[in-house]
């Protein structure tokens, strides 16, 4: 794998102490439905899991994407990390969104966050949210997705769905290994990963085309340029968090240090740290029961926490 340029990041390492949730009371709200869109002609019902802190007042929101491969989106995930964000004084909603196996593309998915985040708006007072400061927070697609949420701010192309007198706009992004270039999601890796990565009728060539394509996300440039998030970036976009291990074999590091390169030539506030020794999240489910641990040391976890509560309460 290719070394990665870290002159505009923090190296971490990812060693200490795990988190520990259960310190602060957190109340539980599932399989609520926040919105029903329509793809394909089947209507899909989303729905999101809520985690509210025991709190006085309104408390900023974080929405969590999972994520899945642009092919599921799992709003169980991570509930370690989503319980040691809530406990930390904020209401954290991970949600489903539409993948390529219900037939939906990028501009589907990215409507569905803004949905979500709507509704969270429009119920504001009954989960106790300011409704003022909302974050978006995502791994791997979910990553992809915050950025593309973050750096789409106001365009109208990616609303759609209730509550369209309320904004989807966010106000701060946290994207942990995230493709930022569809076309170049392997430009870090040896020949026959990048092979594998741009051939045509793969996962990203759906999220990009649609399902049953036989297109690569090389053949149309400007359909691909449409879906990344590094195209949207411009100075109004808020701030950003982006983190990735040094050894993720499944999204090029490179990827998050494009869009954190084109948000610092914007002037935007972006931070990226790159976490030693670190693979691509959580990778238990292929057989590596360890792979997660990194992501949930003190260590990565609080930076979080930390830029979410100065973006967010300050």
């Amino acid at each position: 794998m290719a070394p990665g340029d870290t002159s505009t990041s923090t190296v971490l390492t990812a060693d200490g102490p795990q988190i520990a949730c259960g310190k602060a009371k957190v109340d539980r709200h599932a399989d609520i439905t926040y919105a029903s869109p329509t793809t394909a002609g089947t209507k899909v019902d989303l729905k999101m899991d809520v985690l509210v802190p025991a709190a006085e007042g309104a408390q900023p929101a974080v929405v969590y994407l999972p994520g899945g491969g642009f092919a599921n989106a799992s709003k169980e995930a991570a509930l370690d990390q989503r319980t040691y964000v809530a406990e930390a004084g904020f209401v954290v909603a991970s949600i489903q969104y539409r993948t390529t196996t219900n037939g939906a593309t990028y501009l589907d998915a990215v409507k569905d966050v803004r949905s979500a985040v709507r509704y969270l708006r429009a119920h504001a007072a009954e989960y106790g949210i300011d409704p003022e400061h909302i974050a978006v927070y995502g791994e791997s697609a979910g990553g992809y997705l915050a950025a593309m949420v973050g750096t789409t701010n106001g365009v109208k192309d990616f609303e759609a769905g209730d509550n369209l007198d309320l904004s989807g706009d966010v106000q701060a992004v946290v994207d942990k290994f995230g493709p930022s270039d569809l076309a170049k999601i392997g430009a870090d890796f040896d020949a026959a990963a990048q092979q594998a990565n741009v051939r045509p009728g793969n996962n990203a060539a759906r999220w990009v085309f649609g399902q049953g394509t036989t297109k690569s996300v090389t053949a149309d440039p400007a359909a691909v340029k449409r879906a990344n998030p590094v195209t949207y970036v411009d100075p109004t976009d808020p701030a950003f968090l982006l983190l990735h291990g040094d050894d993720d074999r499944l999204v090029s590091p490179s990827q998050t240090l494009l869009v954190h390169n084109a948000l610092r030539a914007n002037g935007v506030d972006t931070t990226r740290y790159v976490v030693k020794g670190a693979g691509h999240g959580d990778l238990a489910f292929v057989g590596d029961p360890q792979s997660g641990m990194l992501w949930t040391t003190q260590k990565v976890m609080d930076p979080i926490v930390n830029f979410l509560t100065s973006h967010l309460k300050s």
